[in-house]
């Protein structure tokens, strides 16, 4: 391969998404174009000029950090059987990467979208969960919620355009999306021997969804596998968001762009026993979209490597290869 796959990355490409909706063509082309390039290769870029403020990111840390200070029984009554984890509370070690059975050394929170018209989707997705001793969590994290969800918006519009495709290819198929705002906390041990060798704060993976935007994280940690096998170090700035492609959309662009491996690395020993907090915003389309690969995408030197599904029988199908979904 030539030209702009064999460029490598030491760190990930930082772009400003007012170059895409602020109106001039010229930049908007280029954001598409080195968006594009970025997905092509690493798979993750860093973006400024998006809707989340720092302030609200700061109150919503806030109210997280209160929730995980609880005890162990109070955060407990959050988490819903029958759920799949996919509102309220998870606990401890209770999800794995695919292909691994050790449990990560996290917990964590699940707030999922809320219809507020007559959209018949709404009988898919369960009520969220909203936790009685930290009453401000719902407000800040909703207001986050749609804010995350607007940039990942006009982060797919440039997908789109990348690929080809309408602008709006990806805007009703995002409407009411089952998408998840994911705090989580990976929480300090105090005894690093008391846990698994192999254990890990978030083992090597590949995120399920379409895209995952994240806001800066609270400490050093999440790691990029580079396409020569090398671990690069992510660091957003403050004012940043890093934004990732998931499965769904490789699948769905037949690996034009890459879902690339991450990992969340454990600090050094005798640091273990300091916390990190993290807050993952992870794009889905609705149940119905069907994850086909694009038939621009396919050509004789790159055959079609997926079987057609949709995003809900895909999405099923990963939640019970991690352990939050029974087989």
């Amino acid at each position: 391969m030539n030209g702009m796959s064999d460029i490598l990355y030491n760190e990930i490409p930082s772009l400003d998404l007012k170059d895409f909706y602020d109106g001039d063509p010229v930049k908007k082309q280029k954001f598409v174009a080195d968006l594009g390039a970025a997905y092509n290769t690493i798979g993750f870029v860093a973006i400024r000029n998006h809707y989340l403020t720092d302030e609200l990111s700061d109150k919503l840390y806030a109210a997280v950090k209160k929730f995980y200070a609880l005890p162990e029984e109070i955060k407990k009554k959050y988490e819903i059987p029958g759920l799949a984890g996919q509102r309220g509370y998870i606990g401890k070690g209770k999800e794995h990467a695919k292909g691994r059975n050790t449990g990560d050394l996290k917990e964590f929170y699940h707030v999922g979208q809320e219809i507020t018209d007559n959209d018949p989707i709404k009988k898919e997705y369960p009520d969220n969960v909203w936790p009685n001793e930290v009453p401000e969590l719902k407000e800040i994290a909703l207001d986050v919620y749609r804010r995350l969800e607007k940039t990942g918006v006009h982060m797919l519009r440039a997908i789109a355009l990348y690929l080809n495709l309408p602008e709006n290819y990806f805007d009703a198929k995002v409407r009411h999306g089952n998408s998840i705002l994911r705090p989580i906390h990976y929480y300090p041990i105090e005894d690093p021997d008391s846990v698994p060798a192999d254990a890990v704060r978030a083992a090597e993976h590949g995120d399920i969804n379409l895209i995952t935007l994240l806001m800066g994280a609270s400490a050093d940690g999440l790691q990029v596998l580079r396409r020569d096998g090398k671990w690069i170090p992510i660091t957003a700035l403050p004012d940043q968001l890093v934004v990732n492609v998931g499965d769904m959309l490789e699948r769905h662009t037949n690996k034009k762009l890459k879902s690339t491996i991450h990992r969340v690395v454990n600090p050094p020993r005798e640091k273990m026993n300091t916390p990190r907090y993290s807050i993952p915003f992870f794009m889905h389309p609705r149940s119905e979209m069907d994850l086909t690969c694009l038939p621009s995408c396919i050509d004789a030197q790159h055959p079609k490597l997926f079987e057609d599904i949709t995003a809900g029988a895909f999405l099923d199908q990963r939640l019970a290869e991690i352990g939050l979904k029974k087989k």
